[in-house]
């Protein structure tokens, strides 16, 4: 599959765009949250709007790069009109942002769940989702990395289109099942062969106690909620490959939508149970790019209309919200 955006021509920017992003998360672990304290609601909503907006420069940085740069670009048909091109470039990255912090919000959910098992802090919570999330995009990475690889074969696209329905299905139809971290296999194999201590040390991840070094708590939330977000990441890639066939595109709106995703945790943490038909739009959604990475593209010469796509997936999650609102969940006295 020939790319716009090849690694091999392109390997600067994504290097650029990686110190960026360990930039930013530098000066907000150094500077912002140097001192661990419980993030509040105005500071959470601040972080959640810087980080927005960053991820919309740079949509608006890819238009204007795809609009003055594309007609040079050697990978771009002759008699292909630039100006379109760049726009769907800029839509689709728009569609895997938007996509990809919806599915996000199923995260989210996790946090809360796992923070209160392992009795984490509010004030060290924020520590937990930093380092985690700092894993995720190498995880990330590395995923993209395999997807454009492997999406190069119609047959395992076919593949992944039809995981993406089953996956939807399942979560509009099969039972919720509580999280229980106790019985995960992770936990039991880290207690197995690494000491955990028996409380928190503060923000610390290792401590030694009687001359051996321990993890503590906080670590082994650390190290279940990575392990977690890789699981997820095995539905969202596959489902931001269904919308642009550019590993860049997915690459940059999924790092911009895991950075944002901290804050709006810290927003929607009291909320969250609000949005119970949530899941009925995520499954519409993850089903409709299913058929679309499957069937719809092959059906429109290769790429299905993406402004159509944004307008579905972005209708779904806003409708979904919208009835949680107007349709409360009752409360069982």
């Amino acid at each position: 599959m020939a790319h716009l955006f090849p690694f091999s021509e392109y390997w600067v920017f994504y290097a650029c765009f990686v110190v960026f992003i360990l930039l930013v998360l530098l000066i907000d672990l150094g500077l912002f949250h140097k001192k661990s304290h419980e993030v509040s609601f105005k500071e959470a909503g601040i972080w959640t709007c810087i980080w927005v907006s960053l991820a919309l420069i740079f949509n608006y940085g890819l238009y204007l790069y795809g609009l003055n740069f594309l007609p040079d670009n050697p990978h771009v048909a002759v008699g292909i009109d630039t100006k379109a091109l760049a726009g769907q470039l800029a839509l689709e990255f728009l569609s895997g942002y938007v996509m990809e912090q919806a599915l996000s919000v199923d995260n989210l959910f996790v946090f809360v769940v796992v923070f209160k098992f392992f009795g984490i802090a509010a004030q060290y919570q924020h520590r937990v989702l930093f380092f985690g999330f700092l894993g995720a995009i190498v995880f990330r990475g590395i995923f993209i990395a395999l997807g454009s690889v492997l999406m190069s074969y119609q047959a395992v696209v076919i593949f992944f289109g039809a995981f993406l329905i089953f996956t939807g299905f399942k979560m509009l139809f099969a039972p919720e099942k509580a999280l229980e971290p106790e019985k995960n296999p992770l936990i039991k194999l880290v207690r197995k062969f690494l000491p955990v201590a028996g409380s928190l040390h503060g923000q610390d991840f290792f401590v030694r106690e009687n001359a051996i070094l321990k993890a503590t708590p906080l670590f082994v939330c650390l190290l279940f909620l990575e392990v977690t977000d890789v699981v997820f990441a095995i539905d969202s890639v596959p489902a931001i490959f269904a919308l642009t066939k550019e590993p860049l595109i997915v690459f940059t709106s999924n790092a911009f939508a895991i950075l944002g995703l901290r804050s709006m945790y810290f927003m929607l943490a009291r909320i969250m149970d609000k949005f119970h038909y949530l899941k009925y739009g995520l499954a519409f959604v993850l089903m409709f790019v299913g058929v679309k990475m499957a069937w719809l593209n092959e059906k429109f010469e290769g790429h299905f209309p993406i402004s159509i796509s944004l307008g579905i997936i972005a209708g779904v999650i806003f409708l979904s919200i919208l009835a949680s609102f107007i349709f409360p969940k009752r409360v069982v006295v």
